[in-house]
């Protein structure tokens, strides 16, 4: 898991973006550039998640990863023992990104190019991009960058007048 010192960086933060699995390396550098872009406090990686010293992933990220803190192997659970509220992303179910509350500390998940999120994975609740085309889902990159891009707009303003409060977040995937 992560350091000490990186935990307790953790617990200062108001966004990280997780790569949860991510395993390519454009990707991974896209997600970089995207978060350091969106304004977010760090890019923590899983595990399982491409290394971010690959020279893909470096050419990708444009210099943003050099300039968003990187913390690695840290699992979901550190994450939420932080203090930081985790929403998985889902192609298929959660609650609509545009609907949520993303106004508190938080850390956004990613899950893996291919697989997503698995279903019992350690979040306190879901988010999902509603789709009006037939693709089944979004590139993991573009599903961070549309999802980080709502977390900077809802903090820059409060709901629109008439739309009603902003709802959190299920943990149950399917509800």
């Amino acid at each position: 898991g992560a350091t000490a010192h990186e935990i307790v960086r953790l617990e200062r933060v108001a966004e990280d973006v997780v790569a949860a699995g991510v395993g390519d390396p454009g990707n991974l550098g896209t997600i970089l550039r995207t978060a350091e872009a969106a304004g977010a406090d760090a890019v923590v990686l899983t595990p399982d998640t491409v290394d971010a010293t690959n020279p893909k992933v470096v050419r990708a990220s444009a210099g943003a990863l050099f300039l968003v803190p990187v913390v690695d192997q840290v699992e979901l659970g550190e994450l939420r023992a932080a203090g930081l509220l985790v929403l998985g992303t889902s192609a298929s179910s959660g609650t609509p990104y545009t609907e949520a509350d993303l106004t508190g500390r938080l850390a956004l998940a990613i899950g893996n190019e291919a697989h997503g999120l698995p279903d019992d994975v350690p979040v306190d609740g879901w988010l999902t991009i509603p789709h009006a085309g037939r693709a089944e889902s979004l590139n993991a990159a573009m599903a961070a960058a549309v999802v980080c891009f709502e977390v900077a707009r809802q903090r820059r303003s409060p709901p629109p007048s008439g739309s009603g409060p902003r709802r959190r977040c299920r943990a149950d995937p399917k509800a």
